[in-house]
């Protein structure tokens, strides 16, 4: 990416950038996320330079590229002719030096643990010309305090995609305190053009929107649970046939407005002394994580997972998001 001038002023140097001068992706991390944003990069017509540690992580990077792309094939979301040139533009990398070259936007997707984030970063700057941009995909750290290692800290930004990130369209937009508004503007432009629904925040916050959200819902019906009102099966069941569909339509607050907001006034005033307020992990969770029950990736969790009951939600889940983005493209 080019720039058409450069301004100095108090030791930091702001780019007259625009995004359409955005070419060349460098995504770090092959992983669960890291193959999803390759892929959604590499679709939407970006050379992308994807790195992995070793030779067997991009080679399983690639492998799951190639099964969502089939997934999409078989769906109608591209065609057959348009597979090879997608898969062209990307390039597996295991060095630094490697994915950094030429890049314009960096965006990474490596272990969820501050210090491993900020090893990576500190190293790439160096690698990478004065106006790049880079992005981390963390679900809920402080950009502020991953870009302190960052000599250009105006450069830093998370755009946190939602898993999966190749059928989940959101991207949340998270300045940290040094930020320029231009990056967060040329961020935001960059998700739309690969197809995404960037949400921006005003400021930086533990969890960002999502996972706020989504932990807030996840501590009430865990404290459902564990008082007795209902079993596991039946939370579940209520949240999927109910808010589950109204909310893919209509948010929490445009509900409300929907509902009335006198009615969710009144529903407040007797119900919110009863929802839990803990802050502690709730027991259930806590013993499931002291027993190794960790879910699906262990075979028990919540629930008890054979890798039947495993395929069928998955593949259930799959087909779900992909008419999302049917419907997407039509709206």
């Amino acid at each position: 990416m080019k720039h058409d001038k450069i301004y100095y002023w108090g030791g930091i140097i702001a780019l007259t950038m625009r995004v359409e001068k955005i070419n060349n992706i460098c995504n770090l991390g092959t992983g669960t996320m890291g193959f999803g944003i390759t892929l959604v990069f590499a679709i939407a017509g970006y050379e992308v330079r994807m790195f992995g540690r070793s030779d067997a992580s991009i080679k399983r990077g690639f492998s799951n590229i190639k099964i969502a792309l089939d997934t999409y094939q078989k769906n109608g979301l591209i065609q057959k002719v348009d597979v090879p040139q997608i898969l062209g533009r990307v390039k597996g990398v295991t060095t630094l030096e490697e994915a950094a070259e030429g890049a314009d936007f960096v965006i990474e997707s490596v272990a969820e643990e501050l210090a491993v984030k900020k090893e990576v970063f500190a190293k790439i700057e160096k690698l990478c010309s004065p106006d790049t941009i880079f992005a981390t995909n963390t679900s809920g750290l402080s950009p502020t305090a991953i870009a302190n290692v960052l000599e250009h800290k105006e450069r830093f930004i998370v755009a946190h995609f939602w898993n999966p990130p190749h059928l989940l369209p959101l991207v949340e937009v998270v300045p940290g305190k040094s930020t320029s508004q231009q990056v967060v503007e040329i961020t935001k432009k960059l998700m739309v053009k690969i197809g995404k629904k960037p949400v921006i925040l005003n400021r930086e916050a533990l969890g960002f929107i999502g996972n706020r959200m989504q932990l807030a819902l996840l501590r009430e019906a865990l404290y459902i649970v564990e008082s007795g009102i209902a079993t596991k099966e039946a939370v579940d069941a209520a949240v999927k046939y109910s808010l589950g569909r109204r909310l893919s339509t209509t948010g929490p607050l445009e509900s409300a407005d929907l509902g009335g907001l006198d009615i969710f006034y009144n529903i407040s005033a007797y119900l919110l002394k009863d929802l839990s307020n803990s802050t502690d992990v709730s027991p259930i969770l806590k013993e499931a994580v002291e027993k190794g029950n960790l879910g699906s990736k262990t075979g028990a969790g919540l629930y008890e997972w054979t890798p039947e009951t495993l395929k069928n939600i998955k593949v259930s889940r799959e087909n779900n998001l992909i008419e999302w983005l049917r419907k997407d493209k039509t709206i």
